[in-house]
């Protein structure tokens, strides 16, 4: 935690803000005429500023004072100064739109390319980086680094308003205007304070928000859970400390913006006023000052400061979505992606036959979870996997869906090295039925051809009935529309077993994966399932996980595993004759489960 915490309390540089800028820019390159637009409407809206105080100082000393005002110039006046209020909120509201509209379009542009990118990683990442985190992610730090882009319509508006009312003030009085420029080294420095300090506090308060929402991700999927154990109290207690932790970096932030933001611009903008006051009036006792001139030097100067205050009460828009983009920039550049196929598009998997040569595989690359593990399941057979929890079941499946890239070996299907294969192909020829089948929002219909419109009704309902899925189904009050809610928690875990069944056979596929496939369900479930399971792999080549023993000896071959190596191999008659591990785990088995 200490080290983490030194990561959160250290801003963020001047370089890496000026990197983080320069590597989101292609995200906003596709919509580059809106910010365009808004430069151009930010320089057109600031001749108007310096044209609207011109109308009245010109009225006021060459009208109003000389007593040469009549009514019909007072409403020639009058109404160009109109005119130029109707012109320049238009442009305003042109400005305010095209800025707003870009940031949205780049919003929705990288928020693709992002959950993209997370469709494209390898399963490692997933291992490694809460859902929350990533949730994280994915939603505020993609919406709040969008919106410093809004510091750009400011900083542009900003640009040309200061440059055009320090012109207008030098132009009206050289003097001072130049006196005036001795606030900005004081104003330079305290933007480059907040710059340094304000990443800070951005970077801890974004880490933070991370943790609150994988806790909230935690909470809400744990839920059974949490309160079968009794562990509400707990949950409620590391939450509010979480929570506390996020509140606590809001409150430095806010305390950051209301010392460093605008309160500071309306200290030089009142010093500023006092100046241009004081110089006017010391020569108003000496002399004379036209009042017009009085007016439009204050109106510049308002001009001046005003849209300072707004990029400053921006910029921590800007220091919140450096900080995040550089959390979305992560993601996108972390290398953890799935294996690599180096595909042949004509190869096609057609018999079903996998072979396992000396295949040896690590999640981190250096401690191998499966050792020179070899073995063949010729086309039609069933393969059993056997061996207590960590002895490399599950890693045979993930390295044979291409879940995971082995260190070294050959997996084989139909004689064919497994990466010369496109994804699509093994994809759709490896059906892999899972302990815990997830199922979508939605209806039975969609979660059996998984919203694939290219499969039809008939081959949906032909599926259901293949694994016996039907018999449930009819009976439901809508069919196959019934309504499926989150992880399908109205149905009994044989219905979505079955359900999953259907789902895999419904693509026809020529090899069957089991992971553990009737853990979950009890023996007189496990019987209703067990039948459409027999009808599945008829004419499959099978690798099954058993949980129950029982269920996998009429298997062609087991597979027994330890350690990530195979220690033993046969069938179910000539293991039990072995008297070896296989035996031991068989006798267990009975004895803790003499009705199995």
């Amino acid at each position: 935690m200490a080290a983490r915490q030194s990561v959160w309390a250290r801003s963020m540089p001047v370089k890496e803000q000026l990197t983080v800028l320069r590597r989101l820019l292609p995200y906003a390159k596709p919509f580059k005429w809106f910010f365009v637009a808004t430069i151009l409407l930010s320089g057109l809206i600031s001749l108007v500023n310096i044209y609207l105080p011109r109308i009245l100082q010109t009225f006021i000393d060459h009208y109003l004072k000389t007593g040469h005002a009549t009514v019909p110039m007072m409403w020639y006046f009058a109404g160009l100064y109109f005119f130029g209020m109707i012109v320049r909120a238009i442009m305003q509201f042109g400005q305010n739109y095209t800025s707003t509209m870009g940031a949205e379009y780049m919003l929705e542009n990288v928020r693709r390319q992002m959950f993209a990118k997370l469709h494209r990683m390898g399963m490692r990442y997933f291992d490694q980086v809460p859902g929350g985190s990533i949730l994280s992610r994915l939603t505020n730090d993609t919406m709040s680094f969008a919106n410093f882009w809004a510091l750009f319509n400011t900083l542009f508006t900003a640009f040309f308003a200061v440059i055009s009312s320090f012109i207008a003030m030098y132009l009206t009085d050289a003097t001072i205007a130049l006196w005036l420029l001795v606030f900005m080294p004081f104003l330079s420095v305290a933007i480059w304070y907040y710059q340094r300090y304000s990443s800070r506090v951005y970077r801890r308060m974004r880490e933070r928000l991370s943790d609150l929402n994988t806790k909230l991700s935690e909470a809400i999927t744990g839920i059974s859970v949490i309160q079968q154990f009794r562990q509400e109290h707990r949950i409620n207690t590391e939450f509010d400390q979480t929570n506390d932790a996020y509140f606590k970096t809001r409150q430095a932030m806010i305390r950051t913006n209301a010392l460093l933001l605008s309160p500071i611009i309306n200290l030089f903008y009142a010093l500023g006023t006092v100046m241009v006051l004081g110089i006017f009036g010391v020569r108003g006792l000496n002399g004379y000052v036209a009042a017009g001139v009085v007016y439009a030097f204050i109106t510049y100067l308002d001009n001046f400061y005003n849209p300072m205050t707004q990029m400053m009460d921006n910029l921590s828009d800007f220091q919140d979505g450096v900080v995040a983009g550089s959390r979305v920039l992560r993601v996108m550049d972390d290398p953890t992606v799935a294996p690599v196929q180096h595909a042949d598009p004509t190869a096609k998997i057609t018999r079903g036959k996998i072979e396992f040569r000396h295949v040896t595989f690590a999640y981190d690359g250096q401690h191998p979870v499966l050792n020179d593990v070899s073995f063949v399941a010729e086309p039609g057979q069933t393969v059993a996997l056997v061996g207590q929890t960590g002895s490399g079941k599950t890693s045979t499946i993930n390295v044979l869906m291409r879940f995971y890239d082995f260190q070294s070996g050959d997996v084989l299907i139909d004689d064919r090295d497994i990466r010369a294969y496109p994804a699509a192909e093994l994809r759709q020829k490896l059906g892999l039925v899972l302990q815990e089948p997830f199922m979508f929002y939605g209806d039975i219909n969609s979660n059996i051809r998984m919203f694939n419109d290219q499969i039809s009704d008939e081959q949906v309902q032909a599926a259901a009935k293949f694994v016996k899925a039907d018999e449930f189904i009819n009976d439901l009050p809508q069919n196959y529309q019934s309504r499926v809610i989150e992880r399908g928690a109205s149905y009994s875990a044989g219905q979505r077993q079955l359900i999953s069944f259907a789902r895999t056979i419904v693509t026809d596929p020529k090899i069957l994966i089991l992971d553990e496939a009737t853990a979950n369900v009890d023996t007189e479930t496990e019987t209703m399932i067990q039948t459409g399971l027999n009808r599945i792999q008829a004419n499959r080549t099978t690798i099954a996980i058993a949980h129950r023993l029982s269920t996998i000896q009429n298997a062609d071959l087991i597979l027994v595993l330890n350690q990530g190596r195979i220690v033993e191999r046969g069938t179910n008659a000539e293991l039990m004759q072995q008297r070896g591990y296989y035996y031991d785990m068989i006798q267990l088995q009975n004895a803790a489960h003499p009705d199995v």
